[in-house]
């Protein structure tokens, strides 16, 4: 995978790069020898960033503030959708407040910070991209199914942060883009629990490969928009 839009020679950063999916973009951007640098962070990576915490969203940007190369990519592959004591809702029976809290704070608040720590360090020439997984789940338009009520919603307000974002963006980033991306069915611990037959699930390495071929192909008319990893928009 090579990144041959991107001017050689700056600074990718992987947020989630403990991840399944997080790693696999970490070391598909690094082996495409593309970039100077590749920095991980998550709550278990050496520099640590936790999205609950904003010192440390803070205190990961300064790092990044303070790198020689210019910072050309950053992709968020974060994201909450259960964990041992909480799964998404079948039902408005289960709303639980701590839950949809919950789901809000990573999925939403914390993106939400990160856009307010890196976005104004991406390089002002050149391209440059802020990319963040969200989810096709997190569109109105295609929810036939109902359901899963708080990660449906907060993957709704980040295609909301992002789509502001990118205006805000392109007044000061001109050649910048921000953009939302659906990484479609990828094997990890998010996943498993709800797999099927008939989906089209994705080793992480290929869904990596995927993503960051569309992410080589954006240009400043994509930014605020929101595609799945074949490159096609997807409703709002």
């Amino acid at each position: 995978m090579t990144m041959e839009s991107f001017p050689p020679g700056g600074l990718a950063v992987v947020v989630g790069a403990s991840g399944a999916i997080g790693g696999a973009l970490a070391d598909a951007i690094e082996s495409s020898g593309r970039f100077t640098d590749v920095l991980r962070l998550g709550r278990r990576t050496p520099l640590a960033l936790d999205l609950l915490d904003e010192a440390s969203i803070a205190s990961a940007a300064q790092q990044v503030r303070d790198h020689s190369a210019p910072f050309r990519l950053l992709i968020n592959a974060s994201g909450f959708l259960h964990d041992s004591g909480r799964g998404p809702e079948r039902s408005w029976r289960h709303l639980d407040p701590f839950s949809l809290a919950h789901n809000f704070a990573i999925n939403a608040i914390g993106p939400a910070l990160l856009v307010k720590h890196f976005m104004p360090l991406l390089a002002r020439e050149g391209k440059s991209v802020f990319a963040a997984l969200s989810a096709r789940v997190g569109s109105i338009g295609d929810n036939r199914l109902g359901g899963w009520y708080g990660y449906r919603a907060s993957k709704a307000a980040l295609n909301q942060i992002l789509h502001t974002a990118a205006i805000e963006l392109a007044r000061s980033h001109p050649q910048s883009i921000c953009i939302a991306l659906h990484p479609g069915t990828v094997e990890s611990a998010l996943s498993a629990p709800f797999a099927r037959s008939g989906l089209d699930v994705q080793s992480p390495a290929v869904a990596a490969g995927r993503l960051l071929k569309v992410i080589d192909g954006l240009v400043p008319a994509d930014s605020g928009g929101f595609m799945d990893y074949r490159g096609n928009p997807i409703v709002w």
